[in-house]
C-alpha cells in the first residue's frame, strides 16, 4: 500500500436514534475506528513484505497470516460504514411508494412485508454477524443473507443494499441478548430508506419503472 492510500475514518452524525442510545452509538463508532486502523496497519505490514517485488520462503508465514486478518478488518470498516449509513435520526417508517427498493422487494418476494419478514428471521439467527440484503446485479432481485466474522458469507458480486450489525456490540448497552429482537425493531424505526434506494441498481429489469 502506497502512502496516500491508506483509508480515512468517516464522520457519522447518528445522535437520537430511537431504541438505540447515544453511548450505544459513541461506542460502536469508536469500534469502527479501530477497524480502519487496523486496515492500515496490516496493509502497510503487507506492503513492507512486498517492498523487494516479492516474500521469500521464511517471511510467506506471516504474510499469509496477516493477508488472512485483513479480510476480516477490511471488511468490518467496510460493513460498518454501510450500516452507520443506512440509519438516520429523522427516519420514515418504510420506503416511499415511488421506491426503486420497493418495487424491487415486491418483485423478489411478492410483498414488501414478506420481504421485511425473512429480512428480520434472518437478523434472530443465532450467533453474531450480520443481516444483510443484497442485489444480485444480473437480475436486479433482492436476497437476504447472515454474513458472520465479516468476510465469511458474504456473496461475491452482489450489492448490499441495506446492513445491519447483529454483533452483541451493537445493542448490548440498550438490551439484553434476549431481546436481540427488540434492538432489530429500533434498527428498523431508524433506517434512512432514502440511502437505501441509492443503493438499488434501477439498470435492470425488476427495478425499471413500468
Amino acid at each position: 500500500m502506497l502512502p496516500d492510500q491508506s483509508y480515512k475514518t468517516k464522520s457519522f452524525n447518528l445522535h437520537g436514534l430511537e431504541g438505540i442510545s447515544d453511548k450505544t452509538i459513541d461506542m460502536h463508532l469508536s469500534l469502527y475506528e479501530g477497524y480502519v486502523k487496523a486496515t492500515n496497519a496490516l496493509q502497510g505490514r503487507i506492503a513492507e513484505f512486498l517492498r523487494d517485488g516479492q516474500v521469500d520462503q521464511e517471511e510467506f508465514p506471516a504474510y499469509s497470516e496477516l493477508t488472512r486478518r485483513l479480510g476480516f478488518e477490511f471488511n468490518g470498516m467496510v460493513l460498518h460504514e454501510y450500516y452507520f449509513e443506512n440509519l438516520t435520526p429523522k427516519a420514515s417508517r418504510k420506503p416511499e411508494s415511488t421506491s426503486a427498493f420497493l418495487r424491487c422487494a415486491e418483485a423478489s418476494f411478492g410483498t414488501f412485508d414478506r420481504w421485511k419478514t425473512d429480512f428480520i428471521s434472518v437478523g434472530k439467527i443465532r450467533g453474531v454477524g450480520w443481516a444483510i440484503c443484497f442485489q444480485d446485479p444480473s437480475t436486479g432481485h433482492l436476497s437476504n443473507h447472515w454474513v458472520t466474522l465479516h468476510e465469511h458469507g458474504t456473496v461475491a458480486g452482489f450489492q448490499p443494499v441495506l446492513v445491519m450489525d447483529v454483533w452483541e456490540h451493537a445493542f448490548l448497552l440498550d438490551y439484553s441478548p434476549a431481546e436481540r429482537g427488540q434492538y432489530i425493531s429500533a434498527f428498523f424505526s431508524n433506517i434512512n430508506w432514502r440511502v437505501v434506494d441509492r443503493r438499488v441498481s434501477s439498470d435492470t429489469p425488476h427495478v425499471r419503472a413500468a
